[in-house]
């Protein structure tokens, strides 16, 4: 294979470029001027794009459009939601370009992340961690019956994909009812797959409802106050998708009402949300910064999946994590 023109424009520290440089040998980097900060940060164009072969990072639709030798895009996160449209799917397969993401990067600190927000829910840290309740007085029994193992208990994960496999697979030795919601059901989930069909019935027995769902038109507000008014009394509902997948009114409606338990979320809409915003004052809702996918050298993982994709596209090998 002649070499390849590869464009890079997540920022990276000179140890972890020195990794891309030596499983690029024989390659041409380009680099922007200015990197990208993070990699839900969109690129701006850039007029070295042009003649690049491949694409490492968060480029450019229309600086994808107007590539005209790219074969290949790797995407550096795992959401590929300004990518994921019939228009932009249309034009790769057209064009015969690749598009993988790096879900396999962070399924294990999304997994983590996820199992730590039903694990403090469980053991009711939030609440216990600011008691000074004195042994055996009413407030401390009340602290210590709230507690709920996670045994025997019914666990929904929509959008089971690289993320939704790991929880799986980390939830096992608790000995819960795992099930798995797709509109589509492959056959290879390893564990109990509802369809749209199936989805009210098992919504209104669900103890944690864990929505890993990507931002696209289809599923925009997919919880609204309908599939809210479906969730049992006492259930746990989790985000760590996409802030646009839920109808964050709806989801207030449903906390002030006491319609569920609890809300632990990753994600909203806008982010961050306003310091005003009535979700930060709610007492059962929770919410971290966007942080589920990150992980210690991060970007040198990313790096590391990127080069091991590198090569199975240089020997016309199948992509891992190949999305379009």
């Amino acid at each position: 294979m002649n070499p390849l023109r590869i464009y890079v424009d997540l920022g990276m520290t000179p140890d972890v470029r020195e990794v891309l440089e030596r499983g690029t040998t024989g390659h041409e980097l380009v680099f922007p001027k200015v990197p990208i900060s993070s990699v839900l940060v969109k690129a701006e164009r850039d007029p070295q794009f042009r003649s690049a072969d491949v694409a490492f990072g968060q480029p450019d639709l229309q600086a994808i459009s107007e590539a005209a030798q790219l074969k290949w895009v790797h995407v550096s996160s795992s959401g590929i939601t300004r990518y994921d449209t019939p228009e932009f799917r249309a034009q790769m397969a057209q064009r015969g370009i690749s598009v993988s993401n790096s879900a396999r990067v962070y399924n294990e600190a999304c997994a983590t992340h996820v199992l730590g927000f039903m694990l403090a829910q469980a053991r009711c840290l939030p609440w216990a961690l600011k008691s000074r309740a004195a042994n055996g007085s009413d407030s401390w029994v009340s602290l210590r019956n709230s507690c709920t193992p996670l045994r025997a208990q019914t666990v929904l994960i929509l959008g089971y994909g690289a993320i939704g496999k790991r929880l799986a697979e980390m939830l096992r030795p608790f000995d819960v009812e795992i099930i798995a919601h797709r509109r589509k059901p492959r056959g290879d989930e390893g564990v109990a797959v509802i369809t749209d069909e199936g989805l009210p019935e098992v919504l209104s027995r669900a103890d944690h409802v864990l929505n890993i769902l990507p931002d696209s038109s289809s599923t925009r507000h997919f919880f609204n106050a309908e599939r809210f008014e479906l969730l049992k009394p006492g259930a746990v509902f989790y985000n760590i998708g996409r802030g646009g997948t839920v109808d964050q009114d709806a989801l207030l409606t449903t906390l002030r009402s006491g319609g569920i338990k609890a809300a632990w979320l990753d994600v909203t809409e806008p982010e961050p949300l306003p310091d005003d915003h009535p979700l930060w004052a709610e007492p059962n809702c929770f919410i971290t910064p966007h942080i589920a996918g990150g992980h210690a050298d991060e970007t040198l993982t990313l790096v590391q999946h990127f080069l091991e994709n590198f090569d199975r596209f240089v020997r016309g090998e199948p992509l891992v994590d190949c999305v379009i």
